[in-house]
């Protein structure tokens, strides 16, 4: 039986995810950012295990992560969650940037730090759901961009230093999914949000999976997801 730990469990992509993994007898470590949202978020997976640690406070996963067991294998780490909040950069206060990077980057790069025995122990992957705006950046987008594009970054460097320990690293660009991060860009762009245009979070599921699943001959770097209609 595999073991994955998963990020952003609670809704969108990571839910759907967690629910694939589940529904095939995987073992899920759900890492909530307080005990109220894990006991919400393990609900649903009788069975699933909950880690609290709050993304948006990257330097105290090392304290949060030292009183809770961890397994000695993690066959996956996937990093889901992420926050974000549009206006131009004449505008973005300090805060709001550092609370993307916070939560989009620098928790992802402490956890994977955090997490890196128990991969290599298992020869596992590292999967990191980035965005389309971790390729490209439009305007009004730029600190979410810029954790994205930075997440890019983190993804390939431990591609590069972590392949001689057989560790995968996957880094995959989804669209606009239907999600209540794409209602909130929705209220924040002064549109009508309207999922049927959207990609379906089970669409990424099966792309994040196809990758997981993969046969150890071979490995996906980098996948985008885009509509298809």
């Amino acid at each position: 039986m595999a073991t994955h730990l998963i990020t952003g469990a609670g809704s969108g992509i990571g839910a759907a995810v967690a629910r694939r993994l589940h529904e095939r007898g995987d073992d899920l470590l759900l890492l909530a950012r307080d005990a109220g949202r894990a006991k919400e978020i393990a609900a649903d997976l009788p069975g699933a295990r909950t880690l609290v640690g709050d993304l948006a406070a990257p330097d105290r996963l090392s304290w949060a992560l030292s009183h809770q067991t961890l397994p000695d294998r993690l066959d996956s780490v996937l990093h889901i969650a992420g926050v974000v909040d549009l206006g131009p950069v004449a505008e973005l206060s300090v805060k709001t940037w550092r609370a993307q990077l916070d939560v989009n980057l620098l928790a992802p790069a402490e956890l994977i730090r955090l997490l890196l025995p128990q991969l290599r122990a298992a020869r596992g992957q590292a999967i990191f759901v980035n965005s389309g705006a971790g390729l490209s950046a439009n305007a009004e987008w730029g600190a979410y961009a810029a954790s994205k594009h930075g997440l890019k970054a983190l993804a390939d460097a431990l591609r590069a230093e972590e392949s001689a320990n057989g560790v995968r690293v996957t880094t995959v660009y989804p669209g606009r999914t239907a999600s209540p991060m794409q209602e909130k860009v929705h209220r924040q762009e002064g549109k009508a949000y309207d999922a049927s245009g959207l990609i379906d979070p089970e669409s990424v599921a099966t792309a994040i999976l196809s990758a997981l699943d993969l046969p150890r001959d071979a490995r996906i770097d980098d996948m985008t997801v885009r509509p298809g209609r």
